[in-house]
């Protein structure tokens, strides 16, 4: 028998069109764990695979991720058959006699991190988790929780992680210093940018950690905390402004854009929708909210997201070590559970007793200054051209964060040998080599700039070696210009969107002088030199397996050459559409190479700055 991947994906088959089937949802993402709980019922732990912290760390991980959905689904009336294993479980864990122990704490620690489950918990369904237990259970579990609120949290989200652990504590009537609440509280304001966007903590870091977890814990906080009127009102007219430009990190089948650190949790991307009716909070109108929703649901489930067993794996669109954080574990993917907050709102709620809409779309390059970007929708996909983003703490951080695009359909892909200058796929980015050997891309930036729909970035990929890149839409195209200076003779290789590649190498490809094509069954990429004299050779380059986001072997085009010592302008246009008449007549209709002088007109005139080491300044 053939092993059919998408198979064991918990949400394939589910039509994810109304609350009934998301409840049935949230079931099916759970139950492959139930085999893996411990004796005791406080450990889960899944695969022999590590994180960065402890062991009893990541099986705590695995036991209280979960409860980001099984929480709402009962206080929304949905049935669940297994709270005395989560009482078990929480009594034994926070019990320090017992031998499933989860250990203390005594500095900034990833249990901080899964108590907020817990206190959320807490706060959702005392009556399920709390009030059942006995005595010594409960002052076991508030002892451990007051004892961990202590401790320092990590300079981001994490601080959200104290407020949720202390609104559980105050449902349940244990009494704690409610000041260290309230520093957070001001402390996590300290993040906020404008518009409805924040950073994400001490570098000016703008991924999905805003959706899912600044706006999502903020949301939460504003639909059930006690006697924070003005706050919890605040948290709301961000939200609502942030909805009309996060909407555009999603294309109009689901996918959202594959950007930034953390993808493995997936479908925790529906969270911003989600917490959005949660907090009944209409900043779209419900049916544009709920078609967010549900989409991005079904296009998980589209996916082989899952191993032969049913239990998420690491990865993204399929199991992957390669792209993963330190900090991730068999059990961080639950985190994906986020995406069933709204299974707290009773059917009647409008959220979900509104028609599905389309997703709101764009034929013109929708600006947005603050994560630096511009958004260019297209079938089947939604695009960003990315500036002014930095990231040195995560690894892989400079495909994660400092390519020159990113997409929801062709995703990312990460380089797995950075002394192969030859193999790699520089997707969305330009590589340099010296030596035909090692290589570096962009990693962050000396300054940032957007002028209307453009984007200007002043990198260095030496010391001695100064890059200006441009970033100009012409959707479905986009165009870079890079100019270059450098002391000394270099090699470069820039690359387009990295499609998926059939077995047996089934596929048609086309390089020339000027240009490199990829076609396949579903999908079109081409990358075009547009630069004025000598064009640089065209490649349709196999990249190595599991190095993409979205599929497991992947056609990047690629343009190469040589870059002469002085001064160098580099023109590039790419463009990647779905199979068809659109992407035939796209590939007939390139676009005119920029005048460079205007570019620098434009942005001499009407350049707001977003670099990293400005907006840092501001705090």
């Amino acid at each position: 028998m053939t092993y059919d991947p998408l198979s064991a994906n918990p949400l394939a088959g589910n039509p994810l069109k109304t609350r009934a089937d998301v409840e049935k949802a949230a079931h099916d993402v759970f139950n492959p764990l139930l085999p893996f709980f411990s004796e005791g019922r406080a450990r889960v732990r899944l695969s022999a695979a590590a994180a960065h912290f402890d062991r009893i760390a990541a099986d705590v991980e695995g036991f209280a991720r979960p409860l980001w959905g099984l929480a709402p689904l009962a206080a929304g009336g949905g049935r669940f058959d297994h709270w005395a294993l989560y009482r078990e479980g929480l009594a034994n864990g926070m019990d320090p006699e017992h031998p499933e122990y989860w250990g203390e704490v005594s500095s900034t620690d990833q249990r901080m991190v899964e108590m907020a489950a817990i206190g959320f918990t807490l706060k959702m369904v005392p009556h399920l988790t709390w009030e059942p237990l006995p005595e010594r259970a409960k002052t076991n579990i508030a002892a451990y929780l007051k004892h961990i609120r202590r401790f320092d949290y990590a300079d981001n989200n994490w601080k959200f992680f104290r407020i949720l652990v202390d609104m559980g504590l105050e449902e349940v009537g244990v009494d704690f210093d409610r000041s260290l609440t309230e520093r957070y509280l001001e402390e996590l304001d300290g993040f906020y940018l404008g518009d409805g966007w924040y950073r994400d903590g001490n570098v000016r870091r703008i991924d999905h950690y805003i959706p899912f977890a600044m706006h999502f814990y903020g949301l939460i906080y504003a639909r059930i905390a006690k006697g924070e009127d003005a706050r919890a009102a605040r948290y709301g007219e961000r939200a609502a402004q942030f909805a009309l430009d996060i909407r555009h990190w999603y294309d109009e089948d689901g996918g959202a854009l594959a950007f930034g650190r953390s993808l493995t949790y997936r479908f925790a991307c529906a969270g911003i929708w989600g917490a959005l009716a949660f907090a009944d909070l209409e900043a779209l109108p419900w049916g544009e909210i709920k078609g967010q929703y549900l989409r991005h649901l079904r296009w998980w489930a589209r996916h082989p997201i899952a191993d032969r067993d049913g239990v998420l794996s690491v990865g993204y669109a399929y199991p992957n070590l390669l792209m993963s954080e330190n900090y991730n574990s068999a059990g961080s993917p639950y985190w994906a559970m986020k995406a069933f907050l709204p299974l707290a709102l009773p059917e009647g709620h409008p959220f979900w007793q509104a028609e599905e809409t389309p997703a709101v779309t764009s034929k013109k390059p929708v600006p947005l200054r603050h994560p630096g970007m511009v958004m260019m929708h297209t079938p089947g996909n939604v695009v960003a051209l990315s500036s002014g983003q930095q990231n040195y703490q995560m690894r892989f951080g400079a495909e994660k964060y400092a390519k020159f695009v990113y997409s929801s359909r062709y995703g990312f892909s990460v380089e797995n040998d950075e002394r192969a200058y030859r193999s790699a796929c520089f997707d969305g980015m330009i590589g340099f080599s010296d030596d035909g050997r090692h290589y570096r891309v962009r990693e962050s930036n000396e300054a940032a700039l957007i002028a209307g729909d453009s984007l200007y970035g002043r990198w260095k990929p030496w010391h001695d070696v100064t890059v200006e890149t441009w970033l100009v839409p012409a959707n479905p195209w986009h165009v870079r210009v890079h100019r270059i200076e450098t002391p000394r003779s270099l090699h470069a290789t820039e690359g387009g969107f990295a499609i998926a590649r059939a077995d047996f190498d089934a596929d048609t490809c086309k390089d020339s002088a000027g240009s490199a094509l990829a076609r396949s069954a579903t999908d079109l990429s081409v990358v075009l030199d547009l630069t004025e004299g000598t064009k640089r050779a065209g490649r349709a380059h196999r990249a190595q397996p599991n190095t993409n986001l979205i599929a497991a072997k992947t056609i990047v085009p690629q343009l190469a050459g040589e870059i002469p010592p002085g001064t160098t302008v580099l023109i590039t246009a790419a463009m990647a559409l779905p199979a068809g008449g659109e992407a035939d007549a796209a590939l007939n209709s390139p676009p005119q190479p920029p005048d460079l002088a205007r570019l620098e007109a434009l942005f001499a005139q009407e350049a707001i700055e977003v670099s990293a080491m400005k907006v840092a300044e501001r705090f």
